[in-house]
């Protein structure tokens, strides 16, 4: 048989059935996992070549022994041995150098031992042009170590994790104004610490000025899978303006709720389009409280509120806090900008026209 010739694949007596979808799926899973394996193994062995490199070059004292075009002449050496390899550029060799000089730099003004410091494991789940971002971006080893912790835990691709440094995640998470050392046992008030910030950059929306309360939710939840990515991994969407009867009748519409998978309880968001008052507090409270009593299964942890307004006074948060019995958190949220008129704000009124007619 010509190989160059087309022909017909004989598959024998063979029925498809349930059973056999059901093998094949399972083995497709298993190799697109052995491939993410093998991925992984790849990039690890780059990345361990790699900071072994860099320690060369900051041991050898390199740049000083044979001159500071001794990286260039490195390259140079290493692409005439293995001509066709990426990675070996004098660019890459100088990214190679930098990004050992940060971690080292920084954990010799902590006064450790930086002679044979070892990768960090976690570094190898992390692609080679994540790390030269972070190491270009971040201003500590702290600040770098969260990014490359977020990065593997939410699959962020090179400009997620881009514009999570620029919107400054690392100041804020963890920030907002709450009662959880107070309201929740540990290690449930440290995690729910961890997973709120402040502020909530909402730039993915397009707001005009004077919006409402319920203009914001409304566009919130329009936008639900952005909001979803600002909050945070973890969260999932339960619903909005769920009502809540009260027996004599009176109805009770809490803004959004959520689930945190991690925390294992749900958290109920309340939106003001203003500055905080103690008034809010007390409310986010009342909502917290039935979903304790009403949504909340005998594996859940204790719910918690997250009220997120336009500004606050710590002083005010604080004080409001004191009465507070349930668990809540206070953070503030920014717009990038505003559309300064709707369509019938631009158009002219009957009364201008007549008076034009006059």
């Amino acid at each position: 048989m010509e190989k160059d010739k087309p022909t017909f694949i004989i598959r024998g007596n063979f029925t498809k059935d349930d059973k056999y979808r059901k093998w094949i799926s399972d083995v497709k899973v298993r190799f697109k996992q052995s491939q993410i394996k093998a991925s992984i193994r790849v990039n690890t062995s780059m990345l361990e070549f790699y900071w072994n490199l860099g320690r060369d070059i900051v041991n050898l004292k390199a740049e000083e022994i044979w001159g500071s075009s001794v990286i260039q002449q490195l390259s140079l050496d290493l692409r005439d041995e293995f001509p066709g390899v990426k990675g070996l550029s004098y660019t890459n060799m100088k990214y190679v150098s930098q990004w050992y000089r940060f971690y080292n730099q920084h954990l010799a003004n902590r006064q450790q031992v930086v002679g044979e410091i070892e990768m960090p494991q976690v570094f190898g789940l992390v692609p080679w042009g994540h790390h030269i971002h972070i190491i270009a971006k971040c201003h500590s080893i702290d600040e770098a170590i969260f990014y490359i912790n977020k990065t593997v835990e939410g699959n962020w691709s090179r400009k997620r994790m881009d514009d999570e440094i620029a919107s400054n995640l690392y100041a804020s998470q963890g920030t907002a104004l709450n009662n959880f050392s107070d309201r929740l046992p540990l290690p449930q008030g440290n995690l729910a610490n961890e997973i709120l910030k402040d502020p909530y950059r909402f730039d993915f929306l397009s707001m005009t000025k004077g919006y409402s309360e319920k203009q914001l939710e409304d566009a919130l939840a329009h936008n639900i899978s952005r909001f979803l990515l600002e909050l945070g991994k973890g969260f999932a969407y339960v619903g909005r303006q769920m009502e809540l009867r009260m027996p004599n009748g009176q109805s009770f519409f809490p803004d959004m709720i959520f689930y945190h998978i991690k925390l294992k309880c749900y958290v109920v968001v309340e939106l003001k389009i203003v500055d905080f008052i103690p008034e809010f507090a007390g409310k986010l409270n009342f909502y917290v409280s039935a979903a304790d009593n009403l949504l909340k299964g005998e594996d859940d942890n204790p719910s918690i509120g997250l009220l997120i307004c336009k500004s606050k006074d710590e002083t005010i948060v604080k004080w409001s806090f004191q009465d507070i019995n349930k668990p809540i958190g206070v953070a503030s949220y920014e717009l990038s900008q505003l559309v300064s008129q709707t369509l019938s704000d631009a158009l002219p009124s009957i009364e201008d026209i007549e008076n034009g007619i006059k």
